[in-house]
């Protein structure tokens, strides 16, 4: 995948390579009607049940059933047997699916998993869905894998930075302004420590999270931490460079102590240092949009992209999409279910925001009146994070333990009780042998 994983533009799809799925794919301004516009002739032709699969909340459940019921009762002869589940359970369960050769027909994919269903020979190829005037042709360029789409995207997600526009204010402090770079971000850090209150900080200490670092390494035009999905690539200059900045932020106040930093948790009301108003800058991704505004409601939060470099920074890209089993015996019906569920408004409005923010700018556009305040954020940060960002690079699966590795290594530097030196041999070791095992 080109991204690898935020979050968005370049290639149009290929062509068409079943007359199938030509019939099966109308206009992305149609509701929901006949088989010809809605299911295509080959769901009239012949008598299905798709199985289908997908992770998420009880909203992104009802609201899924409810589309389902839609295109059944417009394609009569297509139907479903839909298993959902929340975020854990689907990973628990879908690999062993995948090990019994029992894969469902449709199943939800995330931009973290999808390169090792397709090296497995899992996923069927779907590039021959035209998804012209549907989807932006760059992100279709951005999601292929091996110049191929193995997953149509749902939703457009990215991350961008929200910070506390009237507790800057009222400080004195400067605001952010978007594309700022790494020396920006520094600088309005030294600036924010100066002109607050002491138990207050201008940003989190994220030096545990493999990703804030991938994203300076990325910015400066470095390549992610593991290089084309399966090389590591832990560049050692620029890595010390990075954690020497944040050492010196710790030493003068500028990012919280280590315990307060571990004890937050993200978008918990109680506990999350942004939502508490002890730390006044911090990344957000476009899917958290709706809790974070709710940590901090009535317009004081206002968004930001990440830092860039030379290369650019952040991302921003669809990273949830809809495969199809390699081996279903009915591709060509899942193939026009997936580019209705996109293009149907009827659905589009059924579906809303449940899986984000629509990939579809159509489909956006009939919603943005019931849009709400959170979401609205969610529109915010994706725009903010759109003109420089970078595609996503997730850590490959059969990296865990480097990840998780990463983490303890860096909170006990955190803490005060391991040298970056040695952190970084550890580090070294674990990327080579996750690349002897990706290789």
């Amino acid at each position: 995948m080109k991204k690898s994983s935020p979050l968005l533009k370049t290639l149009a799809v290929g062509a068409l390579a079943s007359v199938v799925v030509l019939s099966g794919c109308g206009s992305n301004k149609e509701n929901a009607g006949s088989n010809a516009s809605n299911g295509g002739s080959g769901s009239a032709d012949k008598a299905v049940n798709l199985k289908i699969m997908w992770w998420g909340s009880d909203v992104r459940h009802e609201a899924t059933q409810k589309a389902l019921g839609l295109y059944t009762a417009a394609n009569p002869k297509v139907t479903f047997t839909p298993e959902y589940t929340n975020w854990d359970g689907y990973w628990q369960k879908l690999p062993t699916l995948a090990a019994s050769k029992t894969l469902p027909d449709i199943m939800q994919m995330d931009a973290a998993y999808i390169q090792g269903y397709v090296k497995r020979g899992l996923l069927a190829d779907l590039s021959d869905i035209d998804l012209s005037g549907i989807v932006d042709e760059q992100v279709i360029e951005n999601i292929k894998i091996d110049g191929k789409v193995y997953g149509i995207p749902l939703s457009y997600n990215g991350q961008g930075m929200v910070y506390d526009k009237v507790a800057l204010e009222e400080a004195g402090i400067t605001l952010p302004t978007n594309n700022w770079t790494w020396e920006d971000f520094f600088a309005y850090a030294e600036e924010a420590r100066a002109k607050l209150p002491k138990d207050k900080y201008p940003i989190d200490d994220l030096r545990n999270i493999w990703e804030w670092y991938q994203f300076y390494q990325t910015s400066k035009g470095l390549g992610p931490i593991f290089k084309d999905g399966t090389t590591f690539n832990l560049d050692k200059d620029t890595w010390f460079e990075f954690n020497e900045k944040y050492a010196e932020f710790q030493k003068a106040g500028i990012v919280p102590p280590a315990d307060l930093q571990l004890s937050s948790k993200e978008n918990d009301p109680q506990t999350d240092t942004f939502g508490t108003g002890r730390v006044m800058l911090r990344g957000a991704s476009v899917g958290s949009a709706t809790a974070i505004e709710a940590l901090l409601p009535g317009g004081r939060i206002a968004v930001n992209s990440y830092p860039i470099g030379e290369a650019g920074g952040g991302w921003a890209q669809s990273t949830i999409f809809f495969s199809v089993s390699e081996g279903s015996s009915n591709k060509a019906q899942a193939k026009e279910f997936i580019k209705w569920f996109i293009s149907n408004e009827e659905a589009g409005k059924t579906l809303g925001t449940v899986r984000g923010i629509p990939i579809n700018n159509d489909i956006l556009q009939s919603i943005e009146g019931s849009l709400t305040a959170g979401e609205q954020l969610g529109i915010d940060l994706l725009n903010a994070a759109k003109p420089k960002a970078l595609p996503f690079y997730p850590a490959p699966a059969g990296a865990e333990d480097f990840v998780s590795t990463y983490k303890s290594e860096m909170e006990s530097v955190m803490f005060g009780q391991n040298s970056l030196e040695k952190v970084y041999e550890t580090l070294v070791e674990k990327g080579k042998a996750a690349e002897a095992k990706l290789k």
